[in-house]
Protein backbone atom coordinates (compact mmCIF):
# COMPACT_ATOMS: atom_id res chain seq x y z
CA UNK A 1 0.00 0.00 0.00
CA UNK A 2 1.33 3.43 -0.92
CA UNK A 3 -0.17 6.61 0.50
CA UNK A 4 1.07 10.16 0.82
CA UNK A 5 0.08 12.55 3.60
CA UNK A 6 1.09 16.00 4.72
CA UNK A 7 3.30 16.33 7.79
CA UNK A 8 3.33 19.50 9.86
CA UNK A 9 6.72 19.60 11.62
CA UNK A 10 7.75 21.88 14.48
CA UNK A 11 10.95 22.20 16.46
CA UNK A 12 10.37 22.22 20.23
CA UNK A 13 13.62 22.62 22.11
CA UNK A 14 15.78 19.60 21.30
CA UNK A 15 12.87 17.69 19.76
CA UNK A 16 10.99 17.70 16.49
CA UNK A 17 7.26 17.01 16.67
CA UNK A 18 4.91 16.36 13.78
CA UNK A 19 1.30 15.58 12.98
CA UNK A 20 -0.70 14.87 9.86
CA UNK A 21 -3.83 16.98 9.37
CA UNK A 22 -5.42 14.22 7.26
CA UNK A 23 -5.11 11.57 9.99
CA UNK A 24 -6.49 12.79 13.34
CA UNK A 25 -4.48 11.40 16.24
CA UNK A 26 -1.34 10.68 14.20
CA UNK A 27 1.66 12.27 15.89
CA UNK A 28 5.40 11.71 15.76
CA UNK A 29 8.45 12.91 17.58
CA UNK A 30 12.20 12.52 17.38
CA UNK A 31 15.55 14.10 18.12
CA UNK A 32 16.05 14.59 14.38
CA UNK A 33 13.60 15.56 11.67
CA UNK A 34 14.11 12.17 10.02
CA UNK A 35 13.33 10.29 13.27
CA UNK A 36 10.27 12.46 13.76
CA UNK A 37 8.95 11.79 10.26
CA UNK A 38 9.57 8.04 10.64
CA UNK A 39 7.72 8.09 13.97
CA UNK A 40 4.78 9.88 12.30
CA UNK A 41 4.83 7.42 9.40
CA UNK A 42 4.71 4.49 11.85
CA UNK A 43 1.80 6.10 13.71
CA UNK A 44 -0.17 6.68 10.49
CA UNK A 45 0.41 3.07 9.43
CA UNK A 46 -0.85 1.72 12.77
CA UNK A 47 -3.91 3.99 12.78
CA UNK A 48 -4.94 3.09 9.22
CA UNK A 49 -4.38 -0.61 9.85
CA UNK A 50 -6.51 -0.44 13.01
CA UNK A 51 -9.28 1.50 11.22
CA UNK A 52 -9.45 -1.13 8.49
CA UNK A 53 -9.62 -4.00 10.97
CA UNK A 54 -12.25 -2.13 12.99
CA UNK A 55 -14.34 -1.51 9.86
CA UNK A 56 -14.20 -5.21 8.93
CA UNK A 57 -15.28 -6.48 12.37
CA UNK A 58 -18.83 -7.68 12.14
CA UNK A 59 -19.05 -7.11 8.40
CA UNK A 60 -21.11 -9.63 6.43
CA UNK A 61 -19.19 -12.62 5.07
CA UNK A 62 -20.09 -11.78 1.46
CA UNK A 63 -18.30 -8.41 1.26
CA UNK A 64 -15.23 -7.70 -0.80
CA UNK A 65 -12.43 -5.32 0.13
CA UNK A 66 -11.06 -3.49 -2.91
CA UNK A 67 -8.07 -1.17 -3.20
CA UNK A 68 -8.59 2.18 -4.94
CA UNK A 69 -6.11 4.89 -5.91
CA UNK A 70 -6.84 8.56 -5.30
CA UNK A 71 -4.76 11.07 -7.21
Amino acid sequence: MHNEFNAIVEKDGDWFIAYSPEIPGANGQGRTKEECLQSLSDAIHLILEDRLQDALRGAPANITCEVITVE
